[in-house]
């Protein structure tokens, strides 16, 4: 059953246009506290489910906040509210508050003009496709408020960001520390923007920060793991030893050694997992996506490191680390999950995971990615008709056989449709640069003709 609402990675789109309003948001906070209110959660009786909000720095998240909890609290929810925090950072606290639920508002890696919402259940994980299901079924019903007596009740949640801080630095190992490392903290004026460069310096590291200057207009606007140029441009100005990039919600890495050179997911997942390898610690195999890069999958086939690929989109990568029972897993845009240290995509506990290989052997970023090249690899996004279905489409499908002919066993192509924005995403990845780029265009070219059609 297809979802209305929900995509990949909860619902996103522009402030102001349907469904990204108030009034949406106040349905859609009633109709998750009515789902809440309806389970068993073996409370005290008298006790009412009690959900965590969190949010990144864009200005509309004040607004959004408050029709979200107004909504809860009308269908008799208590709500805490964390103030800015990291998507991951809500997805430890629900855990350690054992509470009902949690929220984030943010759209991520968008700039300011977007914002969306994403859902976890109690245990820190994205929300199941049965109870998004139940969400929307309910949303289009008529608000009915609870009895005064039974309204939900609001509150600040004190010391988030120090829980924060202080799981995250727990997961770096006693025995080591930064001491000696000079970084670049790039927090995209994002909701890391005062705890990222915290969690580097209280481990031992020099850190200088940049983007962590939020004004509610400028998350993630030339900075970032979306920007990695200003990035890569600190760490040569500064002589750092490393830069360190992440999202306007934390839940991405990027990373960039002190010549520059910029280190992508697909990149920083191969470190960690050969570096858990050697250490005789990698428990299964290793989960990437659709997008990762060809050179990795064959460099851990050389290595007999078992590897599957899920469909793009965290949540995919976690239902098949859950369902094979591995605990590494990631996407080339910079999402990792170390599923033994947290349980969605974290980009500081990913930093610290690299951090750790680094520090453990010795080696620097590009000694420990030596071994492999990734292939070249060219994405264009097209926008289409949210009615155009690619997949049925005979001129699309014919134009896919010609270019997977020619690529053989030395490329790959792939066509999938965005799970957050109306785009057909076209890329095309393999050993002979002239055939990828002639491949992507010529592809994205027959789709953007047969979307009109």
């Amino acid at each position: 059953m297809t979802k209305k609402y929900f995509g990949t990675d909860g619902i996103r789109g522009r402030v102001g246009k349907y469904p990204i309003t108030p009034d949406f948001f106040m349905h859609l906070g009633y109709s998750a506290g009515k789902t809440l209110v309806s389970g068993d959660w073996h409370l005290m009786e008298g006790e009412r489910p009690t959900v965590l909000i969190g949010k990144d720095t864009r200005i509309s998240g004040y607004m959004l906040e408050s029709a979200l909890e107004a909504g809860l609290c009308a269908a008799g929810v208590n709500v805490l509210l964390s103030g800015p925090m990291p998507t991951p950072a809500i997805a430890y606290l629900i855990r350690a508050l054992r509470l009902q639920a949690g929220i984030v508002i943010s759209a991520s890696h968008n700039l300011f003009e977007d914002n969306g919402i994403k859902f976890f259940s109690a245990d820190g994980c994205k929300l199941p496709d049965d109870v998004e299901h139940n969400i929307e079924s309910l949303i289009d019903a008529a608000i009915e408020t609870k009895p005064s007596e039974k309204l939900g009740k609001v509150q600040r949640l004190k010391d988030a960001t120090g829980r924060y801080i202080e799981f995250c630095k727990s997961s770096f190992p006693y025995h080591l520390d930064l001491r000696g490392l000079k970084l670049v903290v790039d927090c995209a004026n994002g909701a890391t923007y005062h705890i990222a460069s915290h969690v580097m310096h209280e481990l031992g590291a020099e850190v200088i920060t940049i983007g962590a200057e939020p004004n509610g207009l400028n998350i993630n606007l030339e900075c970032g793991a979306t920007h990695c140029s200003t990035l890569q441009k600190s760490v040569m100005e500064n002589h750092a030893d490393l830069g360190i990039a992440l999202d306007g919600d934390g839940d991405r890495l990027m990373m960039v050694d002190k010549q520059g050179r910029l280190y992508d997911g697909d990149q920083l997942l191969y470190i960690i997992a050969k570096h858990r390898k050697q250490r005789k610690v990698l428990e299964g195999g290793v989960v990437g996506t659709l997008m990762t890069n060809l050179a990795i999958e064959n460099r851990f086939k050389e290595m007999s490191i078992p590897f599957l690929r899920a469909n793009v989109g965290d949540r995919y990568v976690l239902e098949l680390l859950h369902e094979k029972k591995w605990y590494l897993g990631g996407e080339n845009s910079g999402h990792i999950v170390c599923k033994d240290k947290h349980t969605t995509g974290d980009g500081i506990i990913s930093a610290l995971q690299v951090l750790y290989a680094l520090r453990d052997t010795r080696k620097t970023l590009a000694q420990f990615t030596r071994d492999i090249v990734l292939y070249p690899q060219r994405l264009i996004n097209i926008k289409i008709p949210k009615s155009f279905d690619f997949r049925s489409n005979k001129i699309v499908k014919a134009a896919q056989v010609e270019a997977e002919t020619d690529l053989k066993d030395n490329g790959r192509l792939l066509i999938r449709a965005s799970g957050t924005e109306p785009l057909i995403r076209v890329m095309v990845e393999g050993k002979s640069k002239q055939k990828i780029d002639y491949w992507a265009k010529h592809i994205a070219e027959v789709v953007q003709i047969a979307s009109k059609e």
